[in-house]
Parts: structure tokens; sequence; C-alpha cells
């Protein structure tokens, strides 16, 4: 999909998204939240499991202070990096692309093309930044909306959940 092409956002009135959904391995609960503290700190918002407009839902996207737009892919052992084919189509929906892991994950099996993140439940560290590469203003614009829609949907229901 080219960068300055414009798909409709999926409805996010039925997102799936709840605290603890059983998806995750421990492993890759603990490296989101220590994902997420890391980007709380950073001063951006992270929002988990967020659909994209192709119906892929990548791992953290993270808004930021300067209107940046992040996206980290957690992978939580080699097989897991090994496995996945779809990394790669992340990378039109984000200024920065990282691979979060686990201390003990093999860090060269990580292209140096992309950034890098190590993190536990406690915490994270950037060890490698991805490469910039600008979003077009209405890809940035609607991307923003969709995760604000969506994260103020998710408190929503957490505050309501009937």
């Amino acid at each position: 999909m080219a960068k300055d092409e414009l798909p409709e956002m999926p409805d996010m009135e039925m997102d799936e998204f709840r605290l603890f959904d059983g998806r995750q391995s421990a492993t890759a609960a603990g490296v989101q939240r220590g994902v997420c503290r890391l980007l709380a700190q950073m001063g951006y918002a992270p929002v988990t499991e967020l659909t994209l407009a192709t119906g892929r839902r990548v791992d953290i996207l993270a808004l930021g202070p300067k209107n940046e737009i992040l996206v980290l892919e957690i992978k939580s052992s080699l097989t897991d990096y090994r496995t996945d084919a779809k990394w790669e189509e992340y990378l039109d929906f984000c200024d920065r692309f990282y691979f979060a892991v686990p201390p003990e994950f093999p860090r060269e099996a990580i292209p140096e093309e992309v950034g890098l993140v190590v993190a536990d439940r406690y915490g994270a560290e950037i060890l490698r930044e991805g490469p910039a590469t600008p979003l077009p203003p209405a890809r940035r614009k609607k991307l923003t909306l969709h995760a604000a829609r969506v994260s103020a949907r998710r408190v929503h229901r957490f505050l309501e959940p009937d």
C-alpha cells in the first residue's frame, strides 16, 4: 500500500480489546508493560492491540509529543520472530518502527534497519533507533484520530462496562 493512499479505518465500535485477553504469552505481556512504561515516561501515549485499516493489528502504536507515530512489534522468542511475515506491512503506518524483545532474545536476529527495544515487565531501553520515515499528513491525521477514538472508547468501556 502506498503511503499516500488513505484506506478507510475499520469500524472500531466492536473493538475486541480487553485488559487481559489471553492472546499473549506471559513474556509478551511483560514486554508490552515495560515498553508502555518507557513510552509514557518519554511523553508518548501508547495504544495496544490497535487494528489498522489493513485489518492487521499492531502490538503497540504510540502517539508522540511532537505528533510522531511509532509502531512497536513485540517478539517474545526467536520462533515468534521467524514465523512473522507481516511486520513490514506496519511500516506504512508509522514514522519509526521497532521490535520490542525480552532481554534473553538473540538481538543479532533483528535487522539493523529497524529499531530495537529490550524490555521486561518493569521497564525498557531503546538500544537502536529505527530510521525516521515521516508519514504523509493526511495519513498521520487519520491514524491519530483513529487511535484517539479507540482509546476513548476503551476508557469509556472501562468506566462503564455495562
